[in-house]
């Protein structure tokens, strides 16, 4: 993460006190998703529950620049609507998707949930991917059009880059073809595909950070992410100077990570929503905090 000098942060950390304040009223409130403005695509690992609990946290920093290193399907930026915001996410399909919306994205490719059109639009995403031409409407579209129509909203890719999810087996799906109920709010985020390392922020930045979770399924783009992966983004968090917050799996491992790292933890049970083994029970959460 590259560190800039927009902002300064007050000379006074925060205590342990407040932070373990904040993270117990998070925890003591019952998850409710924001109704107002839903998440435009399916998002395996999806924050709307973690929305009430984080906005405790936020509230209070609401007048800074928010930042989402990994945004996957903007859950939380929609939950909590901040004024500035710097969203980026490894997948560039995500963000060419998300660049369209900005600039007034339609549909106008046939949409259907039918098999048939689903692989032959997954065979002209896959051409495009091949030609370079991902940064385009149409290439928008397709990723749209497959999101919402392939097995369980998945977003997976092959050691070759191509889109492999098959068809889904919906009864019935609501596709839209105008996003610009979104425009209003986008007009003021930035959307970046890289690196966390590579994200250029300010020192008083509030990031929430919501990595792919430590389990075995975490091939949400070309790359996967590693446990090398989460001990990297994790040291690299910790540095950041301002306010953060950080939610990931519970496992032994990750809240032995964050613990050595100095973050103050709090546990939540998230519900969880899409799982490749068709396990949909709930999954223990720890919400990790530095700097509030």
């Amino acid at each position: 993460m590259k560190l800039t000098a927009a902002s300064k942060v007050d000379s006074a950390g925060p205590s342990l006190s407040a932070a373990v304040g904040l993270l117990s009223s998070a925890r003591n409130q019952t998850p409710v998703e924001d109704p107002a403005l839903t998440p435009p695509l399916k998002w395996a690992g999806g924050k709307r529950w973690l929305v009430r609990q984080v906005a405790t946290i936020w509230e209070q920093h609401s007048h800074k620049r928010y930042v989402e290193p990994f945004c996957g399907g903007l859950a939380m930026a929609l939950g909590l609507k901040p004024g500035r915001a710097l969203l980026n996410d490894i997948n560039p399909h995500l963000i060419n998707f998300y660049s369209q919306v900005q600039d007034g994205l339609k549909v106008t490719i046939e949409m259907a949930n039918d098999a048939q059109l689903f692989y032959a639009h997954r065979d002209r995403f896959n051409r495009m991917i091949k030609q370079g031409k991902i940064q385009t409407q149409p290439a928008a579209q397709l990723f749209y059009f497959l999101n919402r129509t392939c097995f369980n909203g998945l977003c997976r890719f092959n050691q070759s880059g191509e889109f492999n999810v098959p068809f889904g087996s919906y009864k019935k799906i609501n596709y839209v073809s105008d996003f610009h109920q979104y425009r209003k709010l986008f007009a003021t985020w930035k959307f970046t595909s890289g690196d966390l390392e590579a994200l250029s922020l300010e020192r008083d930045d509030f990031i929430y950070a919501d990595p792919p979770y430590d389990v075995e399924f975490t091939t949400y783009s070309a790359g996967g992410f590693s446990w090398e992966d989460q001990v990297r983004t994790a040291a690299l968090l910790a540095a950041h100077p301002g306010p953060l917050v950080l939610s990931n799996q519970a496992t032994p491992r990750i809240v032995s990570l964050y613990e050595k790292l100095g973050f103050t933890l709090s546990y939540l049970e998230a519900p969880r929503r899409i799982s490749c083994t068709g396990d949909r029970t709930a999954a223990q959460e720890v919400l990790a905090v530095r700097g509030v």
